[in-house]
């Protein structure tokens, strides 16, 4: 590089940037931390050559005041927080980690899964309150006597399909982006999934179509003690209506590790719902996960300021 190489963090969310550092060190480069604001990346980032981001938006606006960026790149998986549109006007490479948390989050949401259908929230408050044994926690039924509905098929969702099918349970998928081919589960149509599954998860983007996927209507198909998890993207849930549905029954529980606000205003989340688990946005999260997107998202700024192509390009 001819020039000393500045990047941005737009917004720090990990203990250490030590990985970063010393990464972005063996092009010349030094790194500036951001407080998360658009007037703060701007300030330290007016001659930024790239940006490390993880959730602030990366809007057109943006953009058009860092004019030698050339490439931002996102720790995390979704990228429904850049404007993908303005940034390929601006010639401005956008990549991401599609594949630093699969693990963790399948796991998470196996876990999630298991810990309905078993009903383990319910047994813990019972036994804190006092009691004892199977009173208000009948029916549970067997898992390998369930099917397993995954909306989206990517990466996670297969991984979690692996774990499911080995413990027996039936899964089928929904996703108009793949074709039936043997090792796929059986596809079916959105409704058909969704009021014939025992156990539904949600593993699509964040997009204008995917937006409210689950809504009262949705809900309102589903089997009348269908457990629904989302670890994927919070505002595929209409969450109010999702709360109506659990204290009205039509529903038998729900897990939530994201939400459509985050963090929530207060009483948004109830502590009376004994159908409903919330985590806090935790499911990608490992020390080795978090390493992992460190390492990657520095090494595609590394691979486009030196010519290279990056491995994770995203497009609009």
């Amino acid at each position: 590089m001819t020039h000393q190489v500045k990047v941005v963090i737009t917004d720090q969310v990990f203990p250490a940037i030590g990985t970063e550092t010393e990464l972005l060190a063996s092009i010349g480069a030094t790194i500036e931390v951001a407080d998360g604001t658009p007037e703060d990346v701007v300030r330290l980032g007016g001659d930024a050559d790239a940006l490390l981001n993880t959730y602030m938006p990366i809007t057109d606006e943006l953009l058009g005041q860092l004019p030698s960026c050339r490439i931002v790149a996102r720790y995390g998986i979704g990228v429904d927080n850049v404007d993908l549109a303005a940034a390929a006007r601006r010639g401005v490479t956008i990549t991401n980690v599609p594949d630093y948390s699969v693990e963790e989050v399948a796991v998470h949401t196996l876990g999630l899964l298991l810990a309905l259908t078993r009903r383990l929230p319910e047994a813990a408050r019972l036994v804190a309150a006092g009691g004892w044994g199977l009173g208000g926690l009948r029916p549970i039924r067997r898992l390998s006597t369930q099917r397993a509905g995954l909306v989206g098929f990517g990466r996670i969702a297969r991984r979690l399909a692996s774990y499911l099918t080995a413990m027996g349970c039936e899964v089928v998928a929904y996703d108009p982006f793949i074709q039936p081919v043997p090792g796929i589960p059986p596809l079916m149509s959105l409704p058909d999934l969704l009021s014939g599954s025992d156990l539904i998860s949600l593993h699509v983007p964040l997009t204008p179509q995917t937006r409210g996927l689950i809504g009262a209507a949705e809900l309102a198909t589903m089997k009348s003690g269908a457990v629904l998890v989302n670890t994927a993207r919070g505002p595929l849930v209409d969450v109010d209506a999702l709360l109506n549905a659990l204290r009205a029954g039509r529903i038998g529980a729900a897990a939530l590790d994201v939400l459509d606000q985050e963090p929530p205003r207060p009483g948004r989340i109830p502590g009376d719902l004994p159908h409903l688990l919330v985590t806090p946005h935790m499911a990608y999260y490992s020390e080795e996960s978090i390493a992992e997107s460190q390492r990657k998202a520095a090494t595609q700024i590394i691979k486009v300021l030196t010519g290279g192509q990056p491995d994770y390009p995203v497009r609009p």
